[in-house]
């Protein structure tokens, strides 16, 4: 075969064989492909698309670029392996709480997670800021940790689906990473290789979110559902809201702390009512005692309200070397040393928060990376106060910043000012979950 055959044929419409994109795949690997015919192959995809059958090929022979991993003899005999993925969010700590109740309720977790991307914040930056926890796990504690434990979140390796690696660079530097297709065979392919039977993703929309559109966060998510079913998986996507941040807190340890109190039952309700949703909908996916969508609620209070969700989380961070002293006691974990207030200069109802402005201003106060490299802050962030829908009087708190010193804070503070629309007439709070697409 030659790329140049495959570039053309994208660029004129038309569509790739699985044996094509094998192909493709494995130049992206061996580097038999030069970056600059990728690149264009690249750019066609993204001006003609891709249907269903060709994303799930690609994404197939991407998962298969590398190592795979097959945990079925670290879980008992018959058990599917449940994964959720999340397309990323401001104040999105999800992974936190849904871990630990899922494994509470006997749905083994084994998650491949990431770091911060821009505005948005990584699983694996959250729980770094717990002294000693690490995400650097060999296969085989791995096995033993979801054997042991039921739950295990390890750092994505380089063997892992290492086409998406070389592709994503690519289309970084090229303008092609909206790509729909690319973006679905992406992620997907990641969670196809790390094992998972069935998944549940949770695609954020918004302003906060990669996908600001709703059609466009509905066509992503129709897309993976479809890939997933190709592939042989069970998937469910739910679109979640990504107006305003997710729960109260965003930064680091903040969002720590937060977690845990969903593991209380005493989370913001916003993200409680979605740390209990994605619950379910992973015991609908790989649970037999759960039929139904009010039997696993059932399920999923009872490892809340019960303590054992929260023992779960106990009992994952000491097995990765964290200090459990620190989720019993969460005013323990890093905090910073000065604090600011906003404050609503009318009274009011708030109309909206710009979650992608709270996400950048703790970035820029060092709670995320401006680079590949950058070291991270994990006690800086900020916690709302108030969320779209509350009333407020002239003078209350809208959010607290959380900041390493003066200068940052206000700095912080100004940036923010714009973040909060206060206006007379009352609103609806928004939607936590905006639509539901599954295969069934």
């Amino acid at each position: 075969m030659n790329p140049v055959d495959l570039i053309t044929t994208k660029r004129d419409g038309g569509e790739h064989s699985a044996d094509e994109l094998r192909f493709l795949v494995r130049g992206m690997v061996d580097g038999s492909i030069p970056d600059y015919q990728l690149a264009a192959w690249a750019m066609a995809v993204y001006f003609r698309g891709m249907t269903d059958a060709e994303a799930t090929q690609l994404t197939l022979a991407m998962a298969e670029s590398g190592d795979t991993l097959d945990l079925h003899d670290a879980v008992p005999s018959g058990v599917l392996i449940v994964d959720k993925h999340s397309s990323g969010g401001v104040g999105d700590k999800t992974t936190l709480a849904v871990g630990p109740i899922v494994a509470a309720c006997g749905l083994p977790v084994g998650k491949m997670s990431g770091r911060g991307l821009s505005f948005s914040g990584g699983t694996i930056d959250k729980l770094e800021s717990i002294r000693g926890w690490s995400s650097e796990l060999s296969e085989e504690r791995f096995r033993r940790q979801l054997r042991e434990i039921g739950l295990v979140v390890a750092g994505q390796t380089a063997e892992l689906a290492p086409a998406d690696k070389r592709l994503y660079a690519l289309r970084d530097v090229t303008g092609t990473v909206p790509s729909l297709p690319l973006i679905a065979a992406s992620i997907m392919s990641k969670k196809l290789a790390a094992g998972a039977d069935a998944i549940v993703l949770d695609v954020k929309c918004g302003r906060g979110a990669f996908m600001e559109n709703l059609d466009d966060a509905r066509a992503l998510a129709r897309l993976m559902v479809a890939i997933g079913a190709g592939a042989g998986r069970k998937v469910t996507a739910l679109i979640t809201g990504m107006e305003q941040p997710l729960g109260n807190a965003v930064g680091n340890a903040l969002e720590v702390r937060e977690a845990i109190e969903a593991l209380h039952g005493r989370a913001p309700a916003d993200f409680q009512e979605l740390v209990e949703r994605v619950c379910a909908e992973m015991l609908l996916l790989g649970d037999p005692l759960c039929p139904n969508l009010e039997a696993a609620n059932e399920r999923v209070r009872t490892a809340i309200t019960s303590g054992g969700a929260f023992e779960k989380l106990v009992a994952f961070v000491a097995a990765q070397g964290g200090d459990p002293a620190q989720i019993r006691h969460p005013e323990r974990l890093p905090t910073a040393p000065v604090q600011r207030r906003l404050l609503a200069e009318k009274a009011g109802y708030i109309h909206k928060i710009d979650a992608r402005e709270v996400g950048l201003a703790v970035v820029e106060m060092g709670g995320g990376r401006k680079k590949k490299g950058d070291s991270i802050d994990f006690g800086v962030g900020v916690v709302c106060a108030a969320k779209v829908g509350d009333r407020v009087e002239a003078g209350d708190t809208l959010c607290v910043i959380h900041a390493a010193d003066v200068a940052s804070a206000a700095v912080a503070l100004d940036r923010l000012k714009a973040a909060w629309r206060v206006a007379e007439e009352p609103t609806n709070s928004l939607p936590v979950v905006l639509d539901r697409i599954g295969t069934s």
